[in-house]
């Protein structure tokens, strides 16, 4: 950020961690402008995080998606925004080496070629969120109300003119991932269900399949009986077919109510995802509820650069607790209770209070 010319704003999200992602984040946001976070009120998954960001991002000529894993490198945005000078809408990252385990590099190579197979979109191979996004891109998307949201396939479906970038993607820097298996399945379904035609389809040929195939045995059937006056006989095959087709049709109930599960949270209308604080231009937006925790943070943040820090860092917590209770109030600029904590701390630690002074 500090090497390039852009004016870059960085919009930080947290989806529900239990770590100290949190506190990080705001120390950074309040320290440097350029980091606009966004705390949601709960996990909702990657892609409604994504979809978090990407409303509020204020990029007057673009937005860049990446993860926060540095997986894949920020470097590429000097990349990416050349691309989009020269007429690109979208300039998305192909991964053309992962270093990852066998079994995820071989079922992320067969998914992206399955779904390339049976969308009835053109959605790139071994390329993810990762990418360049024009404005006017950006605006599209966030209008598209979907619920199940597939980020990657919806940008190609969007159009204009897109472009891919081949890059070496790196290992995780730190920590572990929290995409389980089950989200994976649950990213693949979404990627499958919303962007192919294939999963219903293939339930009215497999039904012309068994119709014809049920035609075949009642013509060989009525041969046997007037040929041979025979009717074929075994109580294995009847009960065979009948476990057999009992399968098939929960199978396909299955399909149809991966649909009508996705129909029902459409319908339902519930807003996507629930911001519960939000920190711009180094302030929280809604201070009032939050307004402790913003007063805490600054006072660390002070207390690094001032003379009152240096001289608490070796006080005991009283003398600490006075400091505390005057950057507060100051924060919230109340001269009357400021002055009134800056005498009772001149009397009390006149050593560590020499800075304060009454307004």
């Amino acid at each position: 950020m500090d090497m390039t010319p852009l004016s870059i704003e960085v919009v930080l999200v947290n989806d529900g961690s239990r770590d100290k992602t949190a506190l990080l984040m705001q120390q950074l946001a309040l320290m440097d402008n350029r980091y606009h976070c966004l705390f949601l009120a709960r996990n909702y998954g990657h892609q409604i995080a994504l979809t978090a960001g990407l409303s509020k991002a204020q990029g007057t000529e673009g937005v860049m998606v990446i993860d926060g894993d540095l997986q894949d490198p920020p470097e590429l945005l000097i990349e990416f925004y050349q691309k989009y000078q020269e007429g690109f809408d979208v300039v998305y990252a192909v991964r053309q080496k992962r270093k990852e385990n066998w079994l995820k590099k071989t079922a992320y190579s067969a998914f992206y070629r399955l779904l390339k197979s049976i969308s009835y979109i053109e959605i790139p191979l071994d390329s993810g969120d990762f990418c360049f996004m024009s404005r006017r891109v950006t605006d599209v998307l966030n209008a598209m109300p979907e619920e199940s949201r597939y980020i990657r396939g919806m940008r190609s479906w969007i159009g204009f003119e897109q472009i891919g970038i081949p890059y070496n993607r790196s290992e995780r820097s730190a920590g572990e991932s929290k995409y389980s298996f089950r989200k994976l399945l649950e990213l693949a379904y979404n990627g499958i269900f919303n962007f192919s035609e294939l999963p219903i389809k293939i339930i009215k040929r497999i039904g012309y399949a068994s119709v014809a195939a049920s035609m075949v045995y009642l013509v060989y059937s009525i041969y046997r009986k007037l040929a041979y006056n025979d009717v074929p006989q075994g109580f294995t095959a009847t009960i065979f077919i009948i476990v057999f087709f009992s399968g098939i049709q929960l199978f396909f109930m299955g399909i149809m109510g991966e649909y009508l599960l996705r129909i029902f949270f459409q319908v339902k209308g519930r807003p996507l995802f629930i911001v519960k604080e939000e920190i711009l231009e180094g302030q929280f937006l809604n201070k009032k509820k939050f307004g402790e925790s913003v007063c805490l943070i600054k006072l660390k943040l002070n207390l690094q650069k001032s003379n009152i820090g240096k001289k608490i860092v070796k006080s005991d917590r009283k003398k600490y607790r006075v400091v505390f209770y005057y950057l507060l109030v100051k924060l919230f600029n109340d001269d009357s209770f400021t002055n009134a904590i800056a005498r009772l701390s001149v009397q009390r630690y006149p050593s560590v209070s020499g800075d304060i002074k009454p307004r």
